[in-house]
């Protein structure tokens, strides 16, 4: 199936053969044209109108958001890897992705992987491209087993695009909105920093909450626009939000104690960005 939208843009349904615990006519996903950020409203509709056509899901169907890889360098490409490798531990968690996803189709960022593009610095696609897979590969084919990682850069040179493959499926309009800014934040702080480290960060349940929220104001995720984001990005993490330590008794606390922030916003400052 197919429908046009107003700008004349094809929203597609097609078969999915992966889903295999429901009838064959009904295994179906939909794909959305090419988007830009200010269609976000209307991808929040067409979800809401799959859901009131009685549209289902369950654990087999998933969320996969692809954005445009045309600005990225492989030295962009490599900070993607980094900063994703040392923050993984907490990002896995805010998902909640199951650990069949995590096993099969969604695997982390490879300590090898990693290892390489420390060592080759890669300045170019064509350099990150042998470190991927390990040779030149000039002719990706579709199923290639190395897309199957929560951050797909297999998708780069087979389609044009960085596919994020982590979300378990939903029909919360709010929540997919708060993964597509998620995901462009992350995008347009490997492609704004000079560099990034890949030093892994340990999840700490007491803390887990507060360092999230750290990380996403330091994307860029700051200010009222993004406050459903954090809320639903924030839902699933242990600890206190405003506390590394956890809330203080009152009698810890001393007058003259305050917490100050000073982060620069850099989400929707890259040009081209689609999804």
């Amino acid at each position: 199936w197919e429908v046009e939208d107003l700008r004349g843009r094809v929203w597609k349904v097609v078969g999915d053969a992966s889903l295999t615990s429901v009838p064959a006519h009904l295994r179906a996903e939909v794909v959305s044209p090419v988007l830009g950020y200010d269609d976000i409203p209307q991808l929040q509709e067409a979800v809401r109108a799959i859901r009131r056509a009685g549209g289902k899901i369950n654990s087999q169907c998933g969320i996969h958001i692809h954005i445009d890889a045309a600005p990225f360098d492989g030295r962009h490409l490599g900070n993607l890897a980094k900063i994703i490798y040392k923050q993984e531990p907490l990002i896995l968690h805010a998902l909640g992705i199951s650990r069949d996803r995590l096993n099969r189709y969604t695997r982390p960022v490879s300590d090898e992987l990693i290892q390489r593009i420390e060592q080759h610095r890669p300045r170019t696609k064509d350099q990150l491209n042998r470190i991927w897979y390990g040779y030149h590969n000039r002719q990706p084919q579709h199923y290639d087993s190395s897309r199957y990682h929560g951050v797909n850069l297999h998708n780069v040179w087979y389609r044009g695009t960085v596919e994020f493959r982590w979300f378990e499926a939903t029909l919360h309009a709010g929540r997919i909105k708060a993964y597509l800014q998620f995901c462009l934040a992350v995008a347009a702080k490997a492609l704004n920093g000079r560099a990034a480290s890949s030093r892994k960060r340990d999840f700490d349940p007491q803390s887990a909450k507060y360092d999230f929220r750290v990380f996403l104001l330091h994307l860029g995720l700051i200010g009222d626009e993004f406050k459903t984001a954090r809320k639903h990005l924030m839902a699933n993490m242990p600890g206190d939000a405003a506390f590394k330590n956890g809330r203080p008794k009152p009698e810890d606390v001393l007058p003259d104690e305050t917490e100050t922030t000073n982060l620069t916003n850099e989400a929707g400052q890259v040009p081209g960005l689609t999804v």
